[in-house]
């Protein structure tokens, strides 16, 4: 299983990136995807989610209005558009993979390496 992000880099405040997390190793259509993020000295927060085959999301306050997640399953690659970024969006963002394994009947997480975004001017 690998999650890789990308996308991340140096922004103004009010600019915009597009962060990519491609997928392989498991089904991807099968699985919940989140983006998370970390700031130096604070836990890991969710931002976004998304469900397996794109039809419900759920957003983080402190992003809504301004963040986009969205999937190509046919592609196996999430997506965060991330729009009039602020001073307190940088952080390393992190792609997650939530699977339900049914003979185990629990779930299993991935994580990828993260890309780090900051806003600064």
């Amino acid at each position: 299983v690998q999650l890789v992000e990308s996308g991340g880099g140096l922004v103004q405040p009010g600019g915009s990136l597009r962060l990519s997390c491609a997928a392989s190793g498991f089904t991807f259509s099968s699985a919940d995807m989140s983006w998370y993020r970390q700031a130096p000295g604070k836990e890991r927060e969710l931002v976004a989610v998304i469900s397996s085959v794109g039809d419900s999301t759920n957003y983080a306050d402190s992003v809504k209005g301004r963040f986009t997640i969205s999937r190509d399953n046919a592609k196996n690659t999430m997506y965060l558009q991330m729009i009039s970024l602020k001073p307190e969006d940088p952080a390393v963002y992190y792609c997650n993979a939530d699977r339900y394994i049914v003979y185990l009947r629990r779930h299993v997480y991935y994580w990828g390496q993260g890309t780090q975004v900051t806003v600064s001017s």
